[in-house]
């Protein structure tokens, strides 16, 4: 059989073609699933020593140079309360640079009822859900985003004490620690597997630290990446033990501009955390209480919200 003349070249870039198209959608499309969390093993019992906690918190809030707008301590309003004798959730609402800022204070009687979901209950490549789907899957009370580790390659993984990913990013990691504890590490000073027998029960891989012994974290100058200085936001703090704020920041609209991560920082210092830590924000910022979507997430040209890797909750679980 004689090939036309110029056949293998049109041979060529069609499979050049397909497998262009398979390649990028095997990236962004095709979901693969690695572990089922369900199916993991239970992870290995690990004693823990709780570190006497000797920082001072300045509760006093700096004033940005970049904004004459004093950062408030107190709520513009306080929405409303969930408790149970175990949990209690206080959300409140606050207005700053311009921005509405949506602060959940929690307090709980143990470290168990704070805990990470991946979406789909599944680990792996594309696999993503709103944070309100998330949030009712596993009977969360109040759920924010996490990191999103779907969307990196690298980056250390660990929930509910099983290590799913140990390649480092060779940044700044949330530690949570299985007593409820709060800890900053650099990935290219510690190992994963080096967390997991350290104590490390969730790791969140996204940063940066924003509030550390009490102090600002970051200038004026950090940024994420390639991303404009005011943006949604979404970060977690701890103000002393099993005393947390999850906070989210809407931003992107007319109604509110979004924050900076050092104006994050300011504010997560003036009401009193010791430690706080930057999750995913843009179009990923999300806050649920109580089953109802409590910001207006920016996604895009739209207010909606964005499908994610993973949440971080309050709850019993399913």
């Amino acid at each position: 059989m004689k090939i036309p003349k110029y056949g293998f070249a049109v041979l060529f870039g069609l499979a050049l073609l397909l497998f262009t198209g398979y390649l990028l959608a095997d990236t962004f499309l095709i979901k693969r699933v690695y572990v089922t969390a369900a199916e993991e093993p239970a992870a290995q019992a690990i004693e823990l020593q709780t570190a006497e906690e000797t920082e001072t918190i300045a509760i006093l809030a700096e004033e940005s140079e970049a904004a004459e707008e004093p950062v408030p301590n107190e709520p513009v309003t306080t929405d409303t309360t969930y408790s149970d004798g175990n949990i209690s959730v206080e959300l409140k609402t606050y207005r700053l640079y311009e921005t509405t800022v949506y602060v959940a204070d929690v307090q709980l009687s143990s470290a168990d009822y704070l805990r990470t979901a991946f979406a789909e209950n599944s680990y792996g490549r594309n696999i993503t859900a709103k944070t309100s789907t998330t949030a009712a899957s596993v009977n969360a009370i109040l759920a924010i985003n996490g990191d999103y580790y779907g969307a990196q390659r690298s980056g250390y993984v660990i929930r509910g004490g099983v290590l799913y990913r140990s390649t480092s990013s060779g940044g700044e990691d949330l530690v949570i620690y299985r007593d409820g504890s709060f800890g900053i590490v650099n990935e290219d000073e510690i190992t994963a597997e080096e967390l997991l027998a350290s104590g490390a029960w969730n790791v969140l891989s996204f940063g940066p630290a924003l509030v550390e012994n009490g102090a600002v974290a970051v200038s004026e100058n950090d940024e994420v990446g390639r991303a404009m200085a005011s943006n949604p936001r979404t970060a977690i703090g701890v103000i002393d033990d099993l005393h947390y704020v999850f906070v989210v920041a809407d931003g992107r609209t007319s109604d509110s501009d979004g924050l900076s991560l050092h104006e994050l920082a300011t504010f997560l210092q003036s009401i009193g955390c010791k430690t706080a830590y930057n999750l995913d924000g843009g179009g990923s910022s999300s806050m649920v209480f109580c089953g109802t979507l409590i910001n207006n997430p920016a996604n895009g040209r739209k207010s909606n919200e964005r499908s994610v890797s993973d949440i971080v909750y309050i709850g019993y679980g399913a």
